[in-house]
């Protein structure tokens, strides 16, 4: 008896794990606020951010191993998209680690809000479900604290100021 009830609560656990790490279709993964058209918040899918078209860098970072391969919306396409008025973001993470960001960096570097890592969707285990990632192979003057601290994982909001 004893066993069966560490079995039934190990595949419970499995069970959250997995549905935790899976998102709705409809589930609002960023919000972009601050200076931008019409002052008001925006919140955007999956979905949305798709729609908006993907690119994609293959770069090496710290925190992997291997070049790895990265899928997303480009951030200066996304600022654009917002009509952003600002100079600076505030980017917040889901656990409230927040970076300070040039919205220059967008157009100089081709920085990208990456949701796919090595062609499967980013998931909170996986530093998703928003990466915001430098090509640090094609610029390696961006090998140093300063643009690791502003590639940020786990994203859930912008602030443009």
């Amino acid at each position: 008896m004893k066993n069966l009830r560490l079995v039934c609560a190990g595949f419970l656990l499995l069970v959250s794990v997995l549905a935790s790490s899976v998102l709705a279709d409809d589930a609002v993964v960023l919000t972009i606020d601050g200076r931008i058209a019409g002052d008001t918040a925006v919140d955007f899918t999956l979905a949305d951010l798709q729609a908006l078209g993907m690119e994609r860098i293959e770069t090496t970072t710290p925190w992997h191993d291997g070049v790895m391969v990265f899928e997303g919306v480009p951030l200066s396409r996304l600022m654009a998209h917002v009509d952003a008025k600002g100079d600076n973001l505030t980017a917040i993470a889901l656990n409230d680690f927040y970076a300070e960001i040039p919205i220059s960096d967008a157009a100089a570097y081709d920085v990208l809000l990456a949701y796919r890592a090595n062609g499967s969707i980013l998931t909170v285990r996986d530093k998703g479900p928003l990466f915001l990632i430098y090509p640090f192979d094609r610029f390696p003057d961006l090998r140093n604290e300063l643009y690791y601290s502003r590639s940020i994982w786990q994203l859930r909001r912008l602030t443009v100021r």
